[in-house]
């Protein structure tokens, strides 16, 4: 039975400023720069998902809130004629 020969996993490579670097080219401090920077851009992808909610949530209950002082308004003037 032939040995199998196991694959060593390939070495993490990053983008930066368009050019690509090895992990092990950086320092410690770059790469923890670079998990904050990434860290950063969730936190704004779900910031801008959360505030697209709370607009579309305040709209929805703007919209209710002037369809219902509409209808008021529409039974006040029944109730005058």
């Amino acid at each position: 039975m032939a040995k199998k020969e196991k694959e060593m996993p390939k070495e993490q490579e990053v983008t930066l400023f368009d050019k690509t670097y090895k992990e092990s080219e950086l320092s410690d401090e770059q790469k923890v720069m670079i998990n904050h920077v990434a860290d950063l851009d969730r936190k704004i992808n779900s910031s801008e998902f959360n505030l697209q909610q709370l607009r579309f949530g305040k709209q929805a209950f703007l919209d209710a809130l002037k369809a219902s002082v509409e209808k008021e308004d529409s039974e006040e003037k029944e109730e005058k004629q």
